[in-house]
């Protein structure tokens, strides 16, 4: 359904909603209020049909994809979980198997096809585009090169344990997700152990946060920290590192020392409210990833599929889907659907790539175009009656004219181009009495 941003609504606003059976069935708080920042989704690739044909757009098929991440020309990369495959998306949706044999579970490393993995739950990529993959029923971290080529990288296929050491010497137990840095080191979320890895790319592996066997919700620095079986981790440009902390329902950072706080929800504390650090609320959160502002992005609310923003203060808005309401039509904002969404990542540009896990979809998501009602720029200038926009870099956006609300005269079509902000002004402003204006995604 076309969306329309109107010049009157500046902020959407999502009201709690009465409880259902869902709400029920999953035995966890009614919806809390949603406050909106709009992106606008649609599927990349995949269908609702799970398989693991290769083709494009709706013609790929996945398996319960898991994770995503995104190279610096766009290209996805997904953990398809039940497929034991890992595969690459081009920015124009085109499905490739990159490693694994889906129906062919393992451990051996290999080239292509040859390699085998078990459950591959994690995917990060490096500025080389190695794939990183935590291989969660082997309980150990693979690499992936460009050319399909599989070795582990830490951790022996079988041995489950949280032992720090090189290469096949440590043990990792059900490490679930992956990060990498600048500089290649790899972060993990070792799931059972409760605790933050870290896997410099010799394969070597220390413990940066947390105590194996140890769970709980305490900040603090190294082993005096906890943590509740965390599920997904992201690096920033500083090398800091963000956990889904999908047990304790709350959104944790971790800087290079091993420093551990709470930048939003408040453990042990079920919901999906909106608002500013422990303020907000997330039901096991899954996945997460980072966006160059430092911004974090919030998949995996097991009862809620939507998709969730974190500002560095810790303030938490929706950018797509509404708790509680399954499903997978393509929009903005509330309008957007979603079904168990677990894996995110974000590209440079600021799109948003989800691995919409139960309708075994690749989904991208931009933020909706939006008008700025404040500034130098808004209000006549000239006699003329002008604004500045902002959206997406690439895409178009229209804006129409109306005196009655009822019926709309297209004015002016426009593409954003770096940095993303095109000015409007009305020539016939002035000889209306009266004029609204809306623009909308052709």
């Amino acid at each position: 359904m076309e969306k329309l941003i109107y010049l009157l609504a500046w902020t959407m606003i999502g009201l709690a909603l009465t409880a259902s059976m869902r709400a029920a069935d999953c035995d966890v708080p009614a919806p809390g209020r949603s406050i909106y920042t709009p992106y606008t989704f649609s599927t990349l690739a995949g269908n609702a049909e799970y398989g693991s044909a290769d083709g494009t757009g709706s013609n790929a098929q996945f398996n319960y994809p898991s994770s995503v991440a995104v190279d610096s020309v766009g290209n996805v990369y997904v953990a398809d979980a039940q497929n034991n495959t890992i595969r690459k998306v081009t920015p124009a949706g085109v499905v490739t198997t990159l490693a694994g044999l889906a129906g062919s579970e393992g451990s051996a490393d290999g080239t292509g096809s040859t390699a085998r993995f078990s459950g591959p739950v994690g995917v990060a990529v490096d500025s080389a585009d190695n794939v990183y993959v935590a291989d969660i029923g082997n309980s150990t971290i693979r690499k992936v090169t460009p050319a399909g080529l599989v070795t582990t990288l830490a951790g022996r296929a079988g041995s489950y344990g949280s032992e720090d050491g090189p290469g096949s010497t440590a043990r990792f137990g059900n490490p679930h997700g992956v990060a990498v840095d600048s500089e290649g080191n790899i972060y993990v979320a070792d799931s059972e152990n409760h605790t933050i890895r870290k896997v410099t790319s010799a394969g070597l592996v220390t413990t940066l946060a947390g105590l194996a066997g140890s769970n709980g919700s305490a900040d603090g620095t190294g082993s005096a920290a906890q943590f509740n079986y965390p599920s997904s981790v992201a690096v920033d440009s500083a090398g800091n590192v963000y956990v889904a902390d999908s047990g304790n329902n709350t959104i944790r950072k971790v800087t290079l020392a091993g420093v551990v706080t709470t930048l939003a929800g408040l453990a042990g504390n079920v919901g999906s409210e909106d608002g500013t650090g422990s303020d907000a609320r997330f039901h096991h959160p899954g996945g997460v990833a980072m966006d160059n502002a430092g911004n974090v992005y919030v998949v995996g609310e097991v009862c809620y599929s939507t998709i969730r923003k974190v500002t560095p203060a810790g303030e938490v808005t929706t950018l797509a889907g509404r708790a509680f309401s399954y499903g997978s039509a393509d929009g903005t904002g509330s309008d957007a659907r979603f079904y168990y969404p677990e894996g995110v990542a974000v590209d440079s540009a600021g799109n948003v790539y989800v691995a919409d896990s139960r309708n075994n979809t690749i989904r991208k998501g931009y933020p909706a175009p939006m008008i700025l009602n404040s500034g130098p720029s808004f209000g006549f200038n000239g006699g003329q009656f002008g604004f500045n926009l902002t959206g997406p870099v690439g895409k178009s956006v229209i804006v129409e004219a109306s005196t009655d609300l009822a019926n709309w005269l297209p004015l002016w079509t426009n593409t954003f181009t770096f940095p993303a902000a095109l000015y409007f002004s009305d020539p016939q402003s002035g000889t209306q009495s009266k004029r609204f204006y809306r623009i909308r995604l052709p």
